[in-house]
Formats: C-alpha cells, sequence, structure tokens
C-alpha cells in the first residue's frame, strides 16, 4: 500500500512559526516559506479566522518594520466582529 504524502500549504507553515511564538517580517516569511507574496499569506492565515497582529518596530537605526504574529483578539474586537456579522 502507498502512503499519501501531505504537502502543508504556505498559510499552514507559517501559521506553524506564529503558533510556535515566532514573529515575523513579510521579509522573513517571503525568503523563508518562498511566498512570493507574504500579505496574501498573511491575509489568507487571518481568513482561517487566525487573530494575526502587525506590529511595528523600529530599531536603533531608525528603521521601522511590521513584524506579524499570533494574539488572542480582545473582547471589543470579538464583538465587533459579532455585530458586523462576521461570527456565528
Amino acid at each position: 500500500m502507498a502512503t499519501k504524502t501531505v504537502v502543508a500549504s504556505q498559510a499552514d507553515r507559517v501559521l506553524a512559526a506564529f503558533k510556535a511564538g515566532e514573529e515575523l517580517t513579510a521579509k522573513q516569511i517571503r525568503a523563508r516559506f518562498n511566498a512570493k507574496n507574504p500579505y496574501e499569506v498573511v491575509r489568507q492565515v487571518r481568513h482561517q479566522g487566525y487573530a494575526i497582529y502587525a506590529n511595528a518596530k523600529t530599531n536603533s537605526k531608525g528603521e521601522t518594520k511590521t513584524f506579524y504574529r499570533l494574539g488572542t483578539p480582545s473582547r471589543a474586537m470579538v464583538a465587533a466582529a459579532y455585530a458586523a456579522g462576521f461570527a456565528a
């Protein structure tokens, strides 16, 4: 009997990294997961129902980079989703 190999999508692999507690920039997502459009990958993870936050951080050189991370939505966000009809 042949075994079937399951290949995880880019969104699944990025989600696994987020679940492991990693914070990633778009550049890191592009390089590490071979994503042509890292913003689309983040959108896909969000579309699966995960709260992905974008936090801007400024380094000592004054350069600002956006890091994406998995978070827990606030009560206000959940209430807004229910009010907008996005939650069941």
